[in-house]
């Protein structure tokens, strides 16, 4: 089983996706980390010297790397990953996506002091989190196969939720969840 976690910056990605995956027994996977792994340096940095054009050319490379590699995993992808319709065909057809959605305010609320998010780093980060979430959320929503809303949730009730809407789908035995996560905020 592959899943792909999608949604906006700040919106619980990684955090959620290392304990689903412990839950389920599958190694976890972060595209912006084997992005900067490549690179051999920071998202930041390297979109600050090549622009967003070069870094959503090798985020497209990486994510069909990632999707169609052997083996079950739990996948989580930038923010901006849905921008481009390869990256949403891609994402949906190899793997069972998840969006968990955020409001823009909550979003704000968690990313506020975060300095490492370049597309962030304005004047008005909580109207760029408007307009992003406007641009972005229909398309989070054509990718996905369920949406969760993780405006409030802990971690724990996230990963919860998401688990129930696997198993209710019939993607996932019961018996297949390993461990238990403890309750933490987004």
């Amino acid at each position: 089983m592959k899943l792909a976690l999608v949604g906006m910056p700040g919106g619980g990605k990684s955090t959620v996706g290392k304990q689903l995956a412990r839950q389920i027994g599958v190694p976890f996977v972060d595209s912006d980390h084997e992005i900067e792994a490549r690179i051999g340096g920071s998202i930041k940095q390297f979109f600050e010297r090549h622009g967003e054009d070069a870094f959503r050319d090798l985020e497209t490379e990486v994510i069909a790397e990632l999707v169609t590699r052997p083996g079950d995993c739990v996948l989580a992808t930038g923010g901006g990953a849905v921008l481009r319709d390869r990256n949403r065909d891609l994402l949906h057809s190899n793997a069972t996506v998840l969006y968990l959605r955020s409001t823009p305010e909550d979003l704000f609320r968690r990313l506020k002091h975060d300095t490492t998010r370049p597309l962030l780093q304005v004047k008005d980060p909580l109207a760029r989190l408007r307009e992003l979430h406007h641009q972005r959320d229909p398309l989070y929503r054509r990718c996905a196969h369920y949406v969760l809303e993780s405006a409030r949730p802990s971690v724990h009730a996230l990963v919860n939720m998401a688990l129930m809407q696997l198993e209710l789908a019939g993607l996932l035995d019961p018996t297949r969840v390993v461990a238990t996560v403890g309750a933490e905020p987004v």
